[in-house]
Parts: C-alpha cells; sequence; structure tokens
C-alpha cells in the first residue's frame, strides 16, 4: 500500500491546501458494483474517499473493500482510486470534465496484474451526461487488454421530494478478450435523508455473454453471476 499512501499525502500536502478546500466522505453498501459488476461478491463494503477542488481543477482519492482479487487467486482485498482532472463550461448548460483515473489493488499478485489507468472524457449537456474512459494499461487483469473502452451515458432528474432519479447505461469493450465485453444498466434513486447524509436504491446488472456453459463474470468463490441484476442500498455522509 506503500504507493497509494505516499501519493495521498502528496495531495494533502500541496502547497497553499487548506482543509477548507477538501471534502471527506465514507460510505456503506449492500453491494459494490462497479460498471454493473459485483466487486464484493455480492456482499456489503465500505468505502471512503478525499477531494481536494479549486476552480475547474480537482484531485481525489477513494478506497474500498473488495473480494473478487482474492476470488482470482490474488491476494489484495481493498481497492484504491487516485484521480485527477480539470472540469469546466463550454457554454449554458454544457460542461466539459477531462481526467485521469488509477485504479490501485496493493499486493494484487495476479498473472496480470489488476492495476488499472484510465483516461477519460465526458460531455454534459443539461441533464445528460456522455462520458468515455479509455485504458492506457492492461484492464482490470486480462492478458493484451491495453486500448480497452467504456462509454458512460447517464443523467440526473429531480422528481420531487428532494428525490433524484439518475438512469444509466453504460458499454464495457475489453481489448483482445471479446467474451468479456458486455453492457450494463441500472436506475438509481437517492435523497438526503439529514444533513451531509445520503440514502440511495440502485436496480443494477449487466448482460454478460456465457463461455462453456458458465457467465463470464462468475464468482470463482460460489460461482454465482457477478452482474444479475439485484437491488444495492447506500448510505453515504459527505462531510
Amino acid at each position: 500500500m506503500k504507493k497509494p499512501v505516499i501519493a495521498l499525502a502528496a495531495l494533502l500536502c500541496l502547497p497553499g491546501l487548506a482543509l477548507a478546500d477538501l471534502a471527506f466522505n465514507a460510505a456503506a453498501s449492500s453491494d459494490y458494483r462497479y460498471r454493473g459488476i459485483s466487486q464484493s461478491r455480492l456482499k456489503p463494503a465500505l468505502s471512503a474517499g478525499v477531494d481536494y477542488s479549486a476552480g475547474g481543477l480537482y484531485l481525489g482519492a477513494w478506497a474500498s473493500s473488495i473480494k473478487w482479487i482474492k476470488d482470482a487467486g490474488g491476494d489484495a482485498s481493498a481497492e484504491i482510486d487516485l484521480y485527477g482532472g480539470y472540469k469546466g463550461e463550454l457554454a449554458k448548460d454544457v460542461g466539459y470534465d477531462v481526467g485521469v483515473l488509477s485504479y490501485r489493488y496493493p499486493s494484487n499478485k495476479l498473472a496480470t496484474s489488476a492495476n488499472t489507468t484510465e483516461v477519460y472524457g465526458a460531455l454534459t449537456v443539461g441533464p445528460a451526461t456522455l462520458k468515455y474512459s479509455h485504458s492506457v494499461s492492461n484492464l482490470f487483469g486480462f492478458t493484451d487488454s491495453k486500448n480497452s473502452g467504456y462509454f458512460d451515458l447517464s443523467a440526473g432528474f429531480e422528481v420531487g421530494a428532494g428525490v433524484t432519479l439518475t438512469p444509466h447505461l453504460g458499454y464495457q469493450k475489453v481489448a483482445s478478450n471479446g467474451s468479456y465485453s458486455y453492457t450494463d444498466y441500472s436506475l438509481t434513486a437517492s435523497a438526503e435523508a439529514a444533513k451531509g447524509l445520503t440514502l440511495s436504491a440502485a436496480v443494477v446488472g449487466a448482460s454478460t455473454k456465457s463461455i462453456a456453459g458458465a457467465k463470464a463474470y462468475a464468482s470463482p468463490a460460489n460461482g454465482k453471476d457477478l452482474g444479475k441484476t439485484g437491488l444495492v442500498l447506500g448510505a453515504k455522509f459527505n462531510f
């Protein structure tokens, strides 16, 4: 964990950085789904993060408990994400966001390292956002998967009583590993239950292919489909 810790320490020691520039969060969920696939073997997960912003510039770090690395024969029980970018406005109700995101799995020990780095760009028009993420390394342990891409279309709608609905549709292309490419989808309802506390409920799933009669993203631990449609409950506190 040395590299992520050093990177986070560097973030906190930026010249001129004040605590007022930082935002912290902690969360718990009934399942950690990422791009439709469970990272926690369909079990609960805990996470926490810190963000720094100055104008359009932002930097951050986020960590979560996971199970999939150990299920795949590795030795990491945590995911640590380090990211940075710049966002701004092109015109009224038209925004952009560009950046880089590195997913780190300390001591993952997989044959092809799970560590992944992506560059991304997003365009927001009104309530809708279209985002594309491009891997400049192998993708999450897949061999020869550099230049994989993920398309993400989502939107946010306030429907009253403080509730926001967020529909999402995504497509993950895994380079040189076509059987593992898939479409994912979700519909999330969220609301602030108290100051700083947001509760959410989401229907999440992925349309994954089958390989030799088994789902491409079946858990090695119990054979369950990690992309099956399910309900994910979450609570997040921002402070």
